[in-house]
């Protein structure tokens, strides 16, 4: 049996390339805000370059917050095969997405600005919705075996968890040396010393 040997981009972009490429513009002028033709000039090629890895921007949308949304949903799958409490497999789930952010930083920080203008953006809104649903469970179990403390809204708890990671896009700039398991440390610290049933 023969294999096929793999094809290949234009010359100096593949679509990895063209899409980090991408998603630095998204970030910098909005999905909205820029055009194929933005990109094409940014990138230094024509548009018909771009054509050929993708058929559209929205494509091009598409595969970026996926990215992040399957590395988040990879981390919760993790979490259901970990034995233990559910207080423990929430604290993997946010260590998870702390790395999640840390290694695809634009990828999850235009995530976080889509605004559903746009069927893709509706698409991941709807994930994003599926996710805090997951989380809110995980809080559920957690105050049911009496590892969180009572009286706290598990959904409120979920989003002020999440808050807290997501707002790590704002200010977090990785440096060379940085670890983000240190970085899940202090995120942990501050969470879960607050919320666990002492």
């Amino acid at each position: 049996m023969t294999t096929k040997p793999a094809r290949r981009g234009r010359p100096g972009y593949d679509l990895e390339s063209l899409l980090q490429v991408a998603v630095k513009l998204f970030n910098e002028r909005g999905y909205d805000g820029t055009s194929m033709e933005d990109l094409a000039r940014k990138l230094g090629i024509t548009k018909s370059a771009i054509y050929y890895h993708v058929p559209s921007k929205d494509e091009l949308l598409r595969l970026a917050v996926d990215r992040a949304l399957d590395g988040l949903f990879a981390v919760v799958a993790e979490s259901e095969e970990a034995p233990g409490r559910a207080i423990d497999r929430l604290e993997h789930v946010l260590r998870g997405s702390v790395a999640i952010l840390v290694e695809q930083l634009p990828f999850v920080t235009l995530l976080l600005r889509v605004r559903g203008n746009t069927k893709v953006e509706r698409a991941a809104l709807a994930r994003r919705r599926e996710f805090d649903h997951l989380i809110t469970d995980l809080v559920k179990q957690a105050e049911s075996e009496g590892d969180v403390r009572e009286g706290l809204d598990p959904a409120t708890v979920a989003r002020l968890l999440f808050g807290m990671v997501n707002s790590l896009t704002e200010w977090y700039r990785p440096r060379r040396g940085s670890d983000h398991a240190e970085l899940a440390d202090a995120v942990c610290r501050v969470a879960f010393d607050g919320i666990r049933q002492n």
